[in-house]
């Protein structure tokens, strides 16, 4: 597989299953980079730790204690978490867009499917403190419940495109359980195991028949 492509790249096609394990790579890589976080803020003094995955990838927020420098502690989160949220919302863009492609939509659907939920779970309710903002978060949280359950569906569940579209072949295989007719009928019909002409049963031959032998004597 080219992993290259298969991560990074957004032209082509995947199936549920390449969907699926590209989601456990990318989550595997997050906890490993949020234990790796850890581990370098508590060599470097810096306590309080909240770590935390969200949708858009990995964000860290770190509380420094009372004797670590205000610098260190400030840039910290930053300076690691920054390229590492760009790194797998990239990787997750890619692998989503291609998986669209094989349902036959285009990349565009990431926005209501992925990039509307993301936002409203992270600042819907700061529309609560607006005149009226509580029907507001009710409407959009409705709405973003809908567009969640439907890209799951749509994403992880239904099967891809049967055959080749607009954003290339079908992922999938064919098996040919059957040949359809002509070549590869003759072709199955010679390499089939004829039973009937294969298998003879020979009749066993004692000796001469009674009449020749009748000839023989009398001539």
């Amino acid at each position: 597989m080219d992993w290259t492509w298969y991560l990074f790249r957004f032209e082509g096609r995947i199936n549920r299953a390449k969907y699926w394990l590209a989601g456990l790579i990318i989550l595997c890589w997050m906890i490993f980079a949020l234990m790796l976080l850890d581990g370098i803020g508590r060599a470097f003094g810096i306590g309080g730790h909240r770590l935390a995955i969200d949708i858009f990838g990995i964000s860290a927020s770190i509380e420094p204690t009372s004797d670590a420098p205000t610098s260190t502690a400030g840039s910290f989160p930053s300076v690691f978490t920054i390229p590492m949220t760009v790194l797998f919302a990239w990787c997750y863009a890619a692998t989503s867009i291609k998986r669209l492609h094989d349902r036959d939509r285009s990349g565009w659907w990431l926005v209501p499917f992925v990039v509307f939920p993301g936002l409203f779970g992270r600042f819907g309710d700061r529309l609560g403190d607006l005149p009226g903002g509580s029907y507001a978060v009710a409407l959009l949280g409705l709405v973003a419940f809908v567009l969640y359950i439907w890209a799951f569906v749509e994403m992880y569940l239904l099967s891809g495109s049967p055959r080749t579209n607009r954003f290339g072949a079908d992922p999938l295989p064919k098996v040919q359980t059957r040949p359809r007719s002509g070549l590869h009928s003759g072709l199955r019909s010679a390499s089939a195991w004829d039973q009937h002409s294969e298998i003879e049963f020979v009749p066993h031959i004692s000796g001469p028949s009674p009449v020749s032998h009748v000839k023989r004597s009398h001539g």
